[in-house]
């Protein structure tokens, strides 16, 4: 099935939301229906401001939905992210309504009306949006992007996205050869029509081109490429389409520029305070919660290999100071008796047993949330390395240092993209990911990485 144009997936993104806005709305009207069962005085009561009241929580709701980019054009969520990001939308947008209700106290609906509305709006919208999907399939959605380049750079798409989850939002039309260039891409995947740019990308009902030559200087067709944005055809350099498609920033095509001028690096008062705020919230709320599978935890490692209960360890935080990490101890406690740091391996024959069920469930790591409190760590940002790792990486890894503009989390980016690292190449892979959280971190992007890790989390992924 061919993939719709620009436009036309602007108009269905609009009649998307359209749609849920009507949904939500019926949710409400539901919820007012079910909260006064058999009190049909109080429903004509509510009734009398309904309308006001019910599109103002459906407006709200939607809102909140659009800054979880859940109406992007490029979304290439599964079916768990989806639901993930609607629980948390809802979560913020019913926070927000009850903000909206403290300054506007006549647009209130009552706690029963909002919670079950809430409730069924997220069953409601998550059931529609898969019928969607089922019905008219994911094709429709995809974007149509033509590839100016066939060199290295341009392979490098078809190497590091050859998955099909990888291509969930868009669909490759070819790749053009760019005069006095490599030509290393596939003869079946090139188009060498010979016609003007702008004519193949017509033909072709093309949306987007994706600039990836391997030498920019007089490379480029400035000209075609000049008359294609005049006719609405995005085009995006190879480093942004990456970023965008996978998450990540290619390291083999990233250009100094792209982190520099990005909003990353904010040490900003607003930026700092707010970071601090949500990391002492979350480390409280969390410690709150944990304190007695705490003391269990620490009772079986006693039990079983006897003391030190917590194991200290130097790492590199922001700034590439050291602080002091604390974990419970999951290894024996001559494991690195040589004082040699060595990296964890798959079935690690130092680890205890109670070692491996805390490691496996991510318990040995609770003991960080002092660190969040202390101010070492946040509670999301790229994972603390040992000194002697992070010199090793240092000298072999391009940006390596980079990630040290931030302070370490207790989770992460990369930790939810990639498999526990292990060597320097695994080092490597999971530095994309840390780079592009460095890039784009944010407060909406810090709690997204949160409910992802609780998935994480119970589905035991990940951990060694």
């Amino acid at each position: 099935m061919k993939g719709i144009s620009a436009s036309r997936a602007r108009r269905v993104i609009r009649g998307l939301w359209l749609m849920e806005l009507a949904i939500v709305l019926l949710c409400v009207n539901a919820a007012v229906w079910l909260r006064f069962i058999g009190e049909p005085e109080g429903r004509a009561m509510f009734v009398q401001t309904a309308p006001f009241r019910t599109l103002l929580v459906a407006m709200v709701l939607t809102a909140s939905m659009a800054a979880f980019a859940l109406y992007s054009e490029h979304g290439r969520l599964d079916r768990k992210e989806f639901g993930l990001r609607l629980i948390a939308s809802f979560a913020f947008g019913g926070i927000a309504l009850l903000v909206i209700y403290y300054l506007v106290p006549r647009a209130y609906i009552g706690r029963g009306v909002l919670l079950l509305a809430l409730m069924l709006g997220v069953v409601a919208v998550y059931a529609f949006r898969m019928f969607t999907r089922t019905l008219f399939g994911a094709e429709l959605f995809k974007r149509r992007v033509l590839v100016l380049g066939a060199g290295y750079n341009a392979q490098l798409i078809n190497t590091c996205m050859r998955r099909r989850s990888d291509r969930e939002s868009f669909t490759i039309e070819g790749f053009v050869p760019l005069p006095g260039q490599p030509v290393v891409v596939a003869q079946e995947m090139r188009v060498e029509s010979g016609d003007p740019l702008w004519e193949t990308v017509r033909a072709r009902n093309v949306h987007e081109i994706v600039i990836a030559p391997d030498e920019r200087r007089g490379g480029l067709p400035m000209e075609d490429m000049l008359a294609c944005a005049q006719r609405g055809v995005r085009l995006t350099a190879l480093p942004d389409f990456f970023e965008r498609e996978a998450g990540l920033l290619n390291l083999n095509v990233v250009d100094p520029s792209s982190l520099i001028f990005s909003g990353g690096f904010d040490h900003s008062l607003p930026r700092r305070l707010s970071k601090r705020f949500f990391d002492l919230l979350a480390a409280s709320a969390l410690l709150l919660v944990a304190w007695p599978v705490m003391l269990v935890v620490a009772l079986c490692v006693g039990l079983e290999s006897g003391a030190p209960i917590l194991y200290r360890q130097s790492r590199v935080g922001e700034g590439g100071r050291s602080f002091e990490l604390a974990k419970f101890r999951s290894m024996r406690t001559d494991a690195e008796a040589d004082g040699v740091a060595r990296w964890a391996s798959t079935n690690d024959n130092r680890v205890t047993r109670v070692g491996a069920f805390i490691r496996l469930t991510r318990l040995d790591e609770l003991p960080q949330l002092f660190n969040v409190l202390r101010g070492d760590m946040s509670f999301v940002g790229p994972r603390p390395e040992r000194p002697q790792f992070v010199a090793q990486l240092d000298e072999q890894l391009r940006y390596y240092a980079v990630r040290h503009s931030v302070k370490p989390g207790l989770t992460g980016w990369a930790q939810l993209r990639y498999p526990y690292g292990a060597s320097v190449h695994d080092a490597g892979e999971k530095l994309k990911f840390d780079l592009f959280y460095v890039k784009n971190q944010g407060l909406l992007f810090d709690l997204m990485i949160m409910l992802q890790t609780v998935e994480v989390v119970l589905f035991r992924r990940g951990a060694r």
